[in-house]
């Protein structure tokens, strides 16, 4: 089933025939397609199916080595980022390309005044901002600090420095990865309103609900080739989450189960400042035995140390940490480890693996002292290898050899090796950091699959995710962080989305 533009008018964006190699890898396949006047395309695809590919094509970071791209009936010169902003081609990155120490305006007009030009005409710069924050809802105060500013904030000053550059084709990639639900809903009633001025938007995203609310049509990318293509008021999730893995993905179910003993409990515990992120202040948490406790937040609430202090990378200042019944002393991440504590980092290339490490070495790393990699004194290589082949038999990992290094292994495969040096023996408590970002609908529900298996043997589980989808449909109970403090705790479905997206937003009654 194809999609037929509803107008007569020209695309304002072709792609013709775009085909990408990189030595015998093909990531991008004769993909061809179009994108309207008003129109929002969603792009989805599988962790390595050529999305970020196609995107670095269109914009001149990489040469297609077949194929074409018009841009308002124009060709675009192949690798000339130059060519496509002068085209009106505009994108805000999943990460944002701002600059903290600087003013929303400076962030905004930098790089748009000739060199000749001996300073920045800043009363014409506020003008025009003033101008589009009005007619698109992009409210935000021109003299502050990107630095000070909240998520969602930068989020509108990164679409703002597009149309200040009068861009008309915007493309967003995972704009809602980090936002509340009250931002997210703010987002896509902006994306109407500059639909309704005529701009076009490809829309890259892994969440099937949010491309269904937002898109006029889906194009699914998957091996490099172009799947399917659909009108989105005629296809379903169930559909297009097919259409990605090329076969139907069953969600895992969540069967009830009875909560045991206590097996972790924080009473009250504070840390100490560190980074920009907020310091836990007197929180208090238990984690029973066969339970996933899910923890919701905006990024930067106090997450990352109370991540770091399950996993014995932070210490309390105040408060107590019993472990079994027993008060903790001396912790580290070496006594976490001892103390049965398996943990899914937040950030698989800069924490949880080394990417010029094999697969073997980084899935014995954080035990190759133990008694089952070690014999007096010396690692045993057979036994480290057996476990990686093990691994990546067991986990369905798409891997050369145990040999190979782990940077060259896709971020879902990369994450499936993680997941199983963390549950590979049954720990008794899992640390699962942001465990499903940024992967695809079916690896999604394998690690989700595996979370659920933990829980039915009686571990404890910490769900730590930004994704509020997430947390409702794994969570037993449900905690949202914000400025280092906690919500008291609600069972599943006890409150909506929005009220806990109430809480991220700051509004929290503390944990009795």
């Amino acid at each position: 089933m194809s999609y037929t533009s509803p107008t007569a008018e020209p695309p304002v964006l072709r792609l013709s025939g775009i085909t990408k190699r990189f030595g015998a890898l093909t990531a991008n396949d004769a993909i061809s397609f179009e994108l309207n006047k008003g129109e929002v395309v969603a792009l989805l695809g599988e962790n390595g199916a050529g999305k970020t590919t196609l995107m670095n094509i269109l914009f001149g970071h990489y040469v297609a080595d077949e194929g074409s791209i018009e841009a308002f009936g124009q060709t675009l010169p192949p690798g000339d980022p130059k060519a496509a902003l002068a085209a009106g081609i505009g994108m805000v990155h999943q990460h944002f390309t701002l600059a903290d120490n600087m003013t929303v305006l400076e962030n905004i007009a930098l790089g748009t005044e000739s060199l000749w030009r001996p300073r920045l005409d800043r009363a014409s710069a506020r003008t025009r901002i003033a101008k589009l924050a009005a007619d698109f809802g992009l409210a935000v105060n021109p003299d502050a600090r990107v630095g000070a500013l909240s998520v969602g904030e930068r989020q509108r000053v990164e679409i703002l420095k597009a149309l200040y550059r009068d861009a008309r084709v915007l493309i967003l990639d995972e704009p809602t990865a980090v936002l509340t639900p009250a931002e997210t809903e703010a987002l896509f009633r902006t994306l109407k309103m500059l639909v309704a001025n005529g701009l076009s938007i490809i829309f890259i995203s892994h969440k099937l609900g949010e491309v269904m609310a937002v898109s006029d049509r889906v194009l699914v990318l998957r091996s490099g080739r172009l799947a399917g293509e659909r009108a989105t008021a005629r296809t379903t999730r169930q559909e297009l989450a097919a259409l990605m893995v090329g076969q139907e993905v069953k969600q895992p179910a969540v069967a009830p189960v009875t909560r045991g003993e206590a097996l972790f409990v924080m009473n009250d515990v504070s840390t100490s400042a560190r980074g920009a992120g907020a310091a836990l202040d007197q929180v208090s948490l238990t984690l029973f035995a066969g339970e996933i406790v899910g923890l919701a937040g905006v990024s930067g609430n106090g997450q990352a140390a109370l991540a770091g202090l399950i996993a014995g990378a932070e210490r309390p200042v105040s408060g107590e940490m019993l472990i079994a019944g027993r008060a903790v002393a001396n912790w580290s991440t070496r006594a976490a480890l001892d103390h049965g504590i398996a943990r899914i980092p937040e950030d698989r290339h800069a924490v949880g693996t080394i990417g010029d490490m094999s697969v073997t070495e980084n899935v014995i790393s954080e035990r190759y002292r133990s008694a089952r990699f070690s014999r007096h004194g010396f690692l045993d290589w057979k036994a480290a290898r057996n476990f990686a082949e093990g691994l990546i038999r067991d986990y369905d990992v798409k891997c050369p050899s145990p040999e190979a290094r782990i940077r060259l292994l896709s971020g879902g495969n990369m994450q499936k090796l993680i997941l199983g040096r963390a549950l590979d023996p049954d720990p008794a408590i899992v640390l699962a950091n942001q465990p499903a970002r940024g992967l695809d609908v079916g690896a999604v529900a394998y690690v989700h699959g595996k979370l659920l298996e933990a829980r039915a043997r009686g571990a404890a589980v910490l769900l730590i995710s930004e994704d509020l989808d997430e947390i409702m449909a794994l969570s037993d109970r449900i905690l949202v962080i914000s400025k280092g403090r906690l919500s008291a705790p609600s069972a599943r479905g006890e409150r909506t989305i929005g009220e806990i997206g109430e809480l991220m937003a700051g509004h929290l009654e503390r944990a009795a």
